[in-house]
């Protein structure tokens, strides 16, 4: 998997320590250990610092079955929890199985709009509440271009990372992404 660590979701633990406020992931692995341990508290606390990672996942890929999307990954979550052996890659275990989640998601729901015409950069597009003419965009490509967009750059990954996520070769990798990419820009101008 992927060493470089997940562009941090929103804070929602800001006690600061001596250092300042503790990085997410570094929040979340006494949390694991708890949870899987047993302490229903600790999960609830966790699945509470996940929920906007996920939420901010699905949202691109599964548009408007991202609530759906994002219940199936956190219920995948907590069913492969007892099973996540170092409690530190919480974050890159988590980010594959949400994404697989929304693809599997956006796929069930048949939503994919053929279409003529990629969006301009999605970097503006982090915001969780996606502006409606990007999200028009977004809306018409398949999950797989979805996908691949949302990790190349919103998560920051490169083809190697995104393509071990998707479980597909870093050649196709790359054929989704140059798709998806002038897709998006033609709907976009179209």
């Amino acid at each position: 998997m992927n060493t470089v660590e997940p562009p941090p979701p929103p804070a929602t633990d800001t006690a600061p320590d001596a250092a300042g406020p503790r990085p997410p992931w570094e929040t979340a692995a006494p949390l694991v250990a708890a949870a899987q341990a047993g302490d229903a508290l600790a999960l609830d606390r966790l699945l509470t610092l996940l929920l906007p990672y996920v939420t901010r996942l699905c949202g691109p890929i599964a548009l408007a079955d991202a609530p759906d999307a994002a219940q199936e990954a956190l219920i995948a979550v907590l069913r492969g929890l007892p099973g996540l052996a170092d409690p530190r890659a919480l974050y890159g275990w988590v980010r594959t199985v949400t994404v697989r989640e929304a693809v599997r998601t956006a796929r069930r729901a048949r939503r994919h709009v053929p279409f003529d015409t990629l969006a301009h950069d999605l970097r503006s597009a982090a915001d969780p509440e996606l502006p409606g003419d990007v999200r028009d965009c977004l809306h018409r490509l398949g999950p797989e271009h979805r996908a691949v967009l949302v990790l190349r750059v919103l998560e920051g990954l490169d083809e190697r990372s995104c393509a071990e996520l998707l479980g597909v070769s870093p050649g196709t990798v790359k054929s989704r992404l140059h798709r998806a990419k002038l897709n998006f820009r033609l709907a976009w101008t179209g």
